[in-house]
């Protein structure tokens, strides 16, 4: 049995048997919710310690391996300058999408109000500072103490400054910060991997707690929840056709009928990198040469994942409907550019890492309770299936977008 459906158990189990606490055996069930409380809270912390350094690592690393690549040719440069422009439309779409939905769709108030209640270890929603005070801290005085404090926005500027002047630097010194950053990012990893070895217990802890506190409100929101974010994926992940056919110039049923191979093998494994020689079968057979989906492929697994910036603000700017976070157009502006950054940083993770790792900065930034997480990272298995999906399919329709001027090129030598 694999971690991800040991936590997925945790859940059901763990909602279940506080639901059915709370009904037939209050006192007992509010005793062991108080000690449950602590031990999910505790392992709460736990994933909470390695956002910020694995976030900074992996950004840093992230921005170094793309501006290699765009040093690698001018196919190599359009593919990143594709890359970076799909990332940032998926959050932006994410933006637009999610409220939609919620307002089409909302939570039940009565679900939204007891889940609250049960989460009681999430702090008050913090005022927003004044706008001279807020710009003003974009940048940091001391990055040191904006990690420290949680002030992700003029950290992660910080961070990307810092990106940059490591890309200018001469080969020698550059190799070793990017080599130093990606051994923080892979110790990181590992940490949070033990971290998570222990999630079916943090998970069953909190879903228990929330469980007997909330009834089976619980239930149905978690439902709509997984329905929401998954909606927000496929849409996104459905303009890989729109791409194929419009920038790529490939017939709209040639494209459907040579990715729905490539769309399987995806749900079944959960993983682009394991779909990538099919990819490349598939999309050789769409009129890509290999010499192009050779490239683009490889550096589209390595750094894009299309979905990942729109379904990982769905699920942040879900909290926020579920707390009752109001934004404003400068905190969506925010949010795009912080979703796209980290998705971008977090490309090469499993999908139970990059959860906490990409929307957690998002929640940070904005005021969000991030303690919601530790129990949607639960339930995480089944939008995953779309993200993927929606990764594959965008993948190889990049790679015919990048093919058709090198097409007309050709034929018009020819």
């Amino acid at each position: 049995m694999s971690n991800a459906t040991r936590i997925l158990l945790a859940l059901v189990i763990g909602l279940s048997l506080g639901v059915f606490a709370a009904a037939q055996i209050p006192a007992i069930g509010t005793q062991t919710a108080y000690w449950l409380d602590i031990v999910g809270s505790l392992w709460l912390n736990g994933l909470r310690m390695t956002v910020v350094p694995l976030v900074v690592a992996l950004l840093i690393t992230g921005i170094v391996k793309s501006a290699e690549a765009a040093r690698a040719g001018p196919m190599a440069a359009r593919t990143v300058t594709w890359i970076v422009c799909m990332m940032v439309l998926s959050a932006a779409m994410g933006a637009l999408l999610t409220p939609a939905l919620l307002s089409l769709w909302p939570m039940p108030a009565e679900s939204a109000a007891a889940l609250r209640a049960a989460l009681t270890a999430v702090p008050a929603v913090a005022d927003q500072p004044p706008l001279r005070d807020f710009i003003v801290a974009l940048v940091p005085t001391n990055p040191i103490s904006s990690a420290a404090n949680d002030s992700i926005l003029p950290l992660l500027i910080f961070t990307l400054v810092f990106a940059f002047a490591v890309t200018r630097l001469a080969q020698g010194p550059r190799a070793q910060m990017a080599g130093f950053f990606s051994a923080l990012a892979d110790a990181m990893v590992i940490v949070i991997e033990w971290v998570l070895k222990l999630a079916p217990i943090g998970v069953f802890a909190l879903a228990f707690v929330v469980g007997a506190r909330s009834g089976l409100a619980a239930l149905g929101a978690v439902a709509h929840y997984i329905v929401t974010v998954s909606i927000v994926g496929i849409i996104v992940g459905g303009f890989a056709y729109l791409v194929a056919v419009f920038a790529g110039k490939v017939r709209f049923s040639d494209y459907a009928r040579q990715i729905a191979p490539v769309q399987a093998f995806a749900v079944s494994t959960q993983s682009s990198l394991a779909s990538l020689p099919l990819m490349l079968k598939k999309a050789e057979a769409l009129g890509v040469r290999e010499s192009t989906a050779g490239l683009v492929l490889p550096m589209a697994v390595a750094l894009l994942r299309v979905t990942g910036p729109a379904m990982n603000l769905a699920v942040a700017l879900y909290v926020a409907s579920w707390f009752g976070v109001e934004l404003d157009a400068f905190d969506y502006s925010f949010a795009i550019f912080i979703a796209a950054l980290t998705s971008m940083g977090a490309v090469s993770l499993p999908g139970s890492v990059s959860f906490i790792t990409s929307i957690a900065p998002i929640c940070l930034a904005l005021g969000i309770p991030i303690e919601p997480l530790a129990l949607l990272i639960a339930v995480e298995t089944l939008p995953d299936i779309f993200r993927t999906t929606g990764n594959v399919q965008m993948d190889v329709a990049l790679a015919t977008a990048i093919e058709a001027p090198e097409k007309e090129k050709i034929n018009a030598i020819s």
